[in-house]
């Protein structure tokens, strides 16, 4: 979860007692099946001026995982080691991949074309194969997956994990309002637009949502990146604007997370048998 999704920043704080105190009753109450760890996503470009706040509440809840994105901080990665803490860095390129590992990231998230939001323009294939060549540790791999089968096809070509957004945004936990989840049912890859001006970094959105905010998504103008500002008083000029991934033609109805998460696992498992593995 983005820390910068809490508007205002208290809310931060409520939502990490809310997900600390429910997850902690779980394990609780079902000490042979724990959670999984959950995560925080930190920004941690120079004009967020609210990366100490949230990270200190970070450090106060003990988030198990970090993850941070635009730009890679030492002093970022030491808060989070404090506590146990494990920090996995966002990169679009093998060249942040170095220098993310430098700084002290303990693993990488792969960011290739086609992921929700801010995302790059390599492809899977290259970008995992050029960082195995020289990193042995986790990697999470970001972009149009959303089937168990590219779940599979993430960890045979070398990545540990695969890092799925988009889909979850269809699911009825999720907090996106209802015409978003609708337009990620109704959308394809088709419907996707790669562009910087909302934010000044390139990424991935839903082409409805800027033809709803009075912008023709077939030519949009560049953005100026030495504009970017996520801090606390970045006015939410493009709200509307909704981050997509390409992979959400998979995505069919707006469903329970578990349902989501039940069929990525039967696809996963048939997806293995058909290769026979």
């Amino acid at each position: 979860m983005p820390s910068l999704n809490a508007r205002p920043a208290e809310q931060l704080e409520e939502w990490l007692i809310e997900i600390t105190e429910a997850l902690a009753k779980h394990n609780q109450d079902h000490p042979d099946q724990p959670a999984a760890p959950f995560a925080i996503n930190q920004i941690v470009h120079k004009s967020n001026d609210r990366l100490e706040h949230d990270m200190a509440l970070c450090v106060k809840y003990k988030v198990p995982i970090i993850i941070t994105s635009l730009g890679a901080r030492e002093d970022v990665n030491a808060a989070a080691h404090s506590y146990g803490g494990v920090v996995l860095h966002d990169i679009i390129n093998n060249k942040f991949a170095k220098k993310a590992i430098e700084k002290g990231a303990d693993g990488l998230i792969a960011v290739a074309a086609g992921a929700g939001g801010h995302a790059g323009v390599k492809s899977p294939f290259a970008l995992i194969q050029e960082i195995r060549e020289w990193f042995d540790g986790p990697i999470a791999l970001s972009g149009s997956i959303a089937t168990g089968d590219a779940v599979l096809a993430a960890q045979a070509m070398g990545a540990d994990f695969a890092y799925i957004g988009s889909a979850f945004i269809a699911t009825d936990e999720a907090r996106a309002a209802d015409n978003y989840k609708q337009a990620v049912v109704d959308a394809s890859s088709d419907d996707i637009v790669y562009s910087n001006l909302f934010t000044g970094v390139h990424g991935n959105y839903l082409a409805p949502s800027i033809r709803n905010a009075g912008l023709d998504p077939d030519h949009l103008p560049e953005s100026d990146p030495s504009k970017m500002n996520f801090g606390g008083d970045a006015k939410k000029a493009w709200k509307d604007i909704w981050g997509c991934g390409q992979g959400i033609s998979a995505v069919k109805a707006v469903v329970p997370a578990a349902e989501l998460v039940a069929r990525l696992k039967r696809e996963y498992q048939a997806a293995k048998q058909r290769l026979a593995i």
